[in-house]
């Protein structure tokens, strides 16, 4: 099948330029096709340009004038939580039936992480791909609910501050409602929490996160193994994704229970989850495993999507 359908980028930063770069490199169904930014100067449009793809700098409204917009199926958007709104109805009043795939907070869509619900949402118009922390943790806490019943989780996401664009910085608010709504509607936990640390240390860490998952007592072999057979299916299409150690148990006895704010006392099973996520490198060094599982997981979902499309 050597058809494939076009896609345009808005928001030529470091999120936008790295899937640009991942789809030039990897797409098998998509044809990366215009670039949108809103600062003539910015790397991103510049790398564009030296790379074959058509540009411009006057945000959403220069991609609607441009020849090629009839012809675009997918728009993904990089940009942050408050600007996708408004692209999304600008895009929409123009062409209603464009696919977008956000990954911005904003979450007008359904969440969507690959490996637990893509199937489920082939025929949307608007994806949302949670955030970086919940690309990387929500599948750990899927792996636990498949196997028992899940009542509490939470993850810490540790960045890297130089991996932090302006884009991050300013959705703070917005991945931590985000990420702890997604455990739930997603991951299956009756009660989720995020918080996300930017680290400075010099040199750059790569981004680690841990996943902390209050369960009903349970086969502690059957969450490993489910737990391990998730993180390949992760490693599928983000290679530098890993568990960074074994999995860990802790039994809560009925007569010393935790305290957990919300969820009130807890007595059953504790599984600690450790994760590194290693970046390709394709734009930003290795230790931005944050931005790279965000591309890796978004050009998953629309090459899925683009693949039904095709097949339709």
């Amino acid at each position: 099948m050597n058809k494939k359908l076009k896609v345009a980028i808005i928001g030529s930063g470091n999120i936008g330029t790295d899937l640009m770069i991942k789809i030039l490199r990897n797409a098998m169904h998509l044809d990366m096709t215009v670039m949108v930014g809103i600062d003539p100067a910015s790397d991103g449009l510049a790398r564009a340009k030296r790379m074959g793809v058509a540009t411009t700098h006057e945000g959403v409204a220069g991609l609607t004038r441009m020849d090629v917009f009839q012809d675009i199926d997918f728009v993904f958007d990089a940009t942050s939580a408050g600007a996708h709104v408004k692209n999304d109805a600008f895009l929409r009043s123009i062409k209603p039936d464009i696919r977008l795939i956000d990954l911005t907070p904003a979450a007008i869509g359904p969440y969507c992480v690959p490996v637990v619900n893509l199937e489920k949402n082939l025929d949307q118009v608007n994806v949302n791909m949670v955030t970086c922390g919940g690309q990387a943790t929500i599948p750990m806490v899927a792996a636990v609910s498949r196997v028992a019943k899940v009542h509490y989780a939470e993850i810490v996401a540790s960045i890297s501050s130089k991996s932090a664009g302006p884009g991050t910085r300013a959705n703070i608010d917005e991945f931590t409602e985000t990420t702890s709504k997604a455990i739930e509607v997603i991951g299956g936990a009756a009660k989720g929490k995020a918080i996300i640390v930017m680290n400075p240390a010099e040199p750059p860490l790569m981004m680690r996160d841990t996943v902390f998952v209050l369960s009903e007592a349970a086969n502690q072999a059957e969450i490993e193994a489910s737990i391990v057979e998730m993180a390949a299916a992760v490693q599928a299409y983000v290679p530098g994704y890993r568990l960074k150690q074994k999995v860990q148990f802790d039994v809560i006895p009925e007569d010393a229970p935790l305290n957990i704010p919300g969820l009130g006392k807890f007595s059953g099973l504790k599984t600690s989850i450790f994760l590194e996520v290693e970046g390709a490198a394709h734009y930003l060094p290795a230790y931005a495993g944050n931005l790279d599982i965000m591309t890796s997981a978004a050009l998953a979902t629309a090459e899925r999507m683009a693949l039904s499309m095709l097949n339709a």
